[in-house]
């Protein structure tokens, strides 16, 4: 542990702490009011920090854990390329190069230098999502020059005198300049806030209590992180998943392959076996690959009971070559770079549930579940940019607990869904549905959350271009629970409804009364759903969380004629589906219930076999409980 200054007294300290979290946090509220963009002000796709004189982490405002190592290993990209001594007061600090940052063009990173009588002592930064940025608006990607302006680490303002040069360049590359430079000053205006802010702490207390103070809050995270690891047991943890594919090469799997080492209380994450980078344009850069790392591992130990700083991450060593999906190399393309990274957190808990089985979850649907619009206006032709949806979809369950439902992916953090009543405002679409997707979520002891069903109506023509994995690679169970359903896109043209097989669905024109749908995933489920508390399952029925059917295969239930569980049928069913090695787990998504794993009640029709769909159709046709078979 460092033995670095411990700085003020522990009161002082704290009011320090809490004068950077609610410095952030008014950064945070800033950008949201002057945004231009919905994706910002609603959605909140974006997140602010303060960071000390080398860049270190010392306050994150609430906003997408993913940016949490982005920020600063940006801001040291610039220390290092300007200098400390190539840095003046006034000066604003810009780049979107997605190698840096890790993530794509459309984040756009200011950071502000604060001086302290002449001393740099730290930074102010904010990294928030552009709607345009040039590049395709449709269409698959494989390079990312093809994605639109790079900017280099520059200064769009010197001194305080604003680079008309680099702001010239901006908006001459993108679609709605108005917006980007509304978007651009908003960003400005949240990061002189932080500074503002930081400096007011210096005046109070003193640039060396401040000092002392940081010293000390890294070194209090890392005290709380290492004795929580030093709670886990010793060993080598590994796992895999995969992701569907690459978007070019239909079905061919990216793997996603873990192993992490606990030793005493430090750990290790290696994702050298991570799949190597692809030729679509899923891919992220290596601070993304680092931070999905941080992520699992900060809910692994301190999770919500301790602000985000980089003290937290002393004891955690990431080993991540460069050329794989969450470390790509230039040029590889990037417009979708957070797609993978959420599985990578999924996994590490994956890994890692033996070990720990009362701090991990399930697998959930890991994906931003988003279909990008564009088209044009009908009142004034004037071209408008939608990123539809960022719907919510559900997480795995734990052990105790049902996983949360219509809940954005965990490295999304606190970003929201569009409000429906705000999309029909502003761009022509009508949200006919927005619901829970019955039967969702993975069976089990414990339930998967749900995830969710949006149904979209075009009252003009629009371009749809959806970019979604985890559809067939759906989110597991742990201990038991059954896997959940997968993402899924579908359309619906000229009356005729086309369920796609993949995701990822591009540059598709659907017109004036046509209807496209985005369902999320659900998450996991924990335990074996055969343990499931009756009273709850009965409830789960009766909102509509799970139906009878599902009810019946997966949890044993059996209803009377009044749609109640009968406890005593219920019991031995039940002991006659565990003789049997039943329930089977579905063997991927799909809203049809009839493959679900073939007949729940004897082994003689498990899928795949050509009869066992007629089969089902045949006996929900007819009333029955049971399929021909038995």
């Amino acid at each position: 542990m460092s033995t670095s200054y411990k700085g003020p007294d522990p009161v002082t300290t704290e009011i320090i702490r809490n004068g950077f979290i609610a410095a952030t946090e008014e950064m945070k509220t800033n950008l949201m009011r002057t945004a231009y963009n919905m994706i910002i002000y609603e959605a909140l796709d974006f997140t602010v920090g303060l960071f000390d004189r080398h860049g270190n982490t010392v306050s994150i405002g609430l906003g997408l854990p993913m940016f949490i190592r982005g920020m600063s290993e940006t801001i040291k990209a610039k220390l290092a390329h300007f200098g400390a001594d190539g840095i003046a007061p006034g000066d604003v600090l810009l780049t979107n190069d997605a190698y840096t940052t890790g993530s794509h063009l459309n984040h756009m990173t200011f950071s502000v230098p604060i001086f302290h009588d002449g001393r740099l002592i730290g930074f102010s930064a904010c990294m928030a999502h552009w709607q345009d940025i040039g590049g395709t608006l449709d269409g698959m990607t494989t390079d990312i020059f093809s994605e639109g302006l790079q900017m280099p680490l520059v200064k769009a303002w010197r001194a305080g005198v604003p680079n008309e040069e680099i702001l010239s360049i901006i908006r001459m590359n993108v679609r709605l300049p108005e917006r980007a430079m509304g978007d651009l000053k908003a960003q400005v205006a949240a990061v002189r806030t932080g500074e503002k802010r930081f400096l007011e702490l210096v005046a109070k207390y003193g640039e060396a209590a401040v000092d002392g103070a940081i010293a000390s809050i890294f070194d209090h995270g890392e005290a709380v992180a290492r004795a929580s690891v030093a709670q886990i047991p010793d060993g080598v943890y590994e796992a895999e998943s995969f992701m569907d594919d690459d978007g070019i090469e239909a079905g061919r799997r990216i793997p996603i392959r873990v192993k992490v080492t606990v030793a005493g209380d430090a750990m290790t994450i290696d994702l050298t076996d991570v799949g190597a980078q692809v030729r679509g344009f899923y891919n992220s850069g290596e601070t993304a690959g680092r931070s999905a790392a941080q992520v699992a591992f900060k809910c692994l130990t301190s999770g919500l009971e301790l602000p985000v700083n980089d003290g937290a991450f002393r004891n955690l060593t990431i080993v991540l070559p460069a050329g794989r999906v969450v470390s790509a190399e230039r040029p590889a393309p990037m417009r979708w770079w957070m797609t993978y990274p959420m599985t990578v957190v999924d996994t590490i808990f994956k890994a890692l549930a033996p070990a720990v089985p009362t701090r991990v979850i399930a697998g959930h649907h890991a994906d931003l579940v988003i279909a990008s619009i564009n088209g044009r206006q009908p009142r004034d032709n004037q071209l408008y940019l939608y990123l539809g949806g960022l719907i919510g979809g559900g997480w795995g369950a734990k052990m105790g607990e049902d996983g949360m439902s219509a809940t954005v992916a965990i490295n999304d953090g606190d970003t929201h869904n569009g409000p429906s009543e705000q999309v029909e405002a502003k761009y022509p679409l009508i949200v006919e549905r927005y619901a829970l997707r019955e039967d969702s979520g993975g069976a089990g002891k414990y339930r998967g959350g749900l995830g969710t069903e949006q149904v979209v109506r075009a009252r003009h023509d629009i371009m749809f271009n959806a970019q979604i994995d985890r559809v067939d690679c759906r989110p597991w169970g742990l201990f038991g629970g059954l896997s959940a359903l997968g993402n899924e896109v579908r359309l619906e043209r000229d009356g005729e409804v086309e369920r796609f097989p993949t995701g990822k669905v591009l540059s598709q024109k659907l017109t004036a009364g046509d209807v496209y749908t985005v369902c999320s995933g659900g998450g996991g489920g924990f335990g074996s759903p055969l343990e499931r508390n009756l009273a709850d399952l009965e409830n789960d029925v009766r909102q509509g969380y799970v139906s009878q059917k599902a009810a019946a295969e997966f949890y044993g239930a059996v209803f009377d004629k009044d749609g109640r569980i009968d406890r005593d049928a219920t019991a031995l069913r039940r002991a006659d589906m565990r003789r049997r090695g039943l329930p089977k787990d579905r063997p991927f998504a799909t809203e049809d219930h009839s493959d679900w794993g073939g007949c729940p009640y004897c082994d003689r029709m498990l899928w795949p076999h050509p009869e066992a769909e007629q089969m089902a159709r045949e006996a929900a046709a007819n009333g029955l409980s049971r399929w021909r078979c038995c």
